[in-house]
């Protein structure tokens, strides 16, 4: 009988969005580097490319089955799906570590110690967007298989590095190396961020949510030390002064429009994520923004 993944869901500083059915098409079983080397393929020492290095998610093999990376479906970022992996261990207070990322829904951390060709997952956190389709069923599979203790091989084809993660029972995830560098990461200022999701609690309690229907929410920081955009209802603008990890946000001027009730409650939330001091913390196409009370919001570059 498969053994079910118990995942702690938690901020751990990531946010995200996905939910459930297959995609993919029966193959047989077979380890990480089973098989013979063709030519023109080389293998590398797992344990020294690992770490540290962005890898894209393609496909997860359950019991033979294979579930590949749904594209197809615009609703969901699956196109920026990425799994770096930074061995050590998560704060007391929190749950997930610093190695994760997303498989397209929501966002995952993980504990995880690399020893040679061993990889131990734990303490998996994430957070609790709920998505459809393939991207759900996807992340499921993916879930599932990425716990416990994994071996991985290492492949290396015309410069592009393939990594195999497989569990003992057979089960395995492939992923290829990203072509995207941290040149490509958006700056912070002049930038416009999109608020995807609110977050609030903390550690193993903490929660994300989607904006609701209609919210349109935004924030562009400038060079001059301000901050514009829209919460969903009503446009602001401020001070914003952007130093050592953190926002320091001024008394905010906004609009008086009214709108549905589920917009201006969410509209109320973020006023008071951005009222003060802030620590912000940006990873590629995302910028989450954490008050003291744990409450934050998550943003995507556009």
């Amino acid at each position: 009988m498969k053994r079910t993944t118990r995942v702690k869901y938690a901020a751990a500083a990531l946010a995200g969005t996905a939910v459930l059915a297959a995609c993919g098409t029966d193959s047989g079983k077979g380890g990480a580097g089973s098989g013979s080397v063709s030519d023109g393929e080389k293998t590398s020492k797992a344990g020294d490319v690992i770490a540290d290095t962005r890898w894209v998610p393609r496909k997860v093999t359950v019991d033979g089955k294979e579930y590949t990376l749904p594209t197809e479906d615009t609703n969901f970022p699956v196109d920026e799906a990425y799994i770096t992996f930074k061995p050590g261990t998560a704060k007391p207070d929190e749950g997930g570590g610093q190695s994760g990322g997303t498989v397209g829904c929501n966002h995952m951390g993980a504990d995880v110690e690399i020893d040679g060709d061993t990889v131990k997952v734990g303490d998996l956190g994430m957070t609790q967007m709920a998505c459809k389709g393939a991207v759900q069923e996807f992340e499921n599979r993916f879930v599932d298989v990425f716990d416990g203790t994994l071996k991985a091989a290492v492949k290396e084809r015309d410069g592009v590095r393939t990594l195999t993660l497989t569990r003992s029972d057979g089960d395995s995830i492939t992923l290829v190396e990203s072509t995207v560098k941290d040149k490509d990461q958006p700056a912070l200022k002049g930038t416009k961020w999109t608020v995807e999701s609110l977050l609030s609690g903390k550690g193993a309690d903490a929660t994300a949510r989607s904006l609701p229907e209609g919210a349109k929410a935004h924030l562009t920081f400038a060079e001059d030390g301000t901050v514009s955009g829209n919460l969903g209802c009503n446009n602001i603008r401020g001070k914003a002064a952007v130093k050592d990890g953190t926002i320091e946000f001024g008394p905010l001027s906004t609009t008086r429009m009214l709108c549905e009730d589920p917009v201006m409650k969410a509209e109320r939330e973020m006023i008071d994520i951005l009222a003060g001091k802030v620590s912000y913390q940006q990873k590629d196409q995302e910028l989450t923004l954490t008050a003291k009370s744990g409450d934050g919001l998550v943003a995507r570059a556009e």
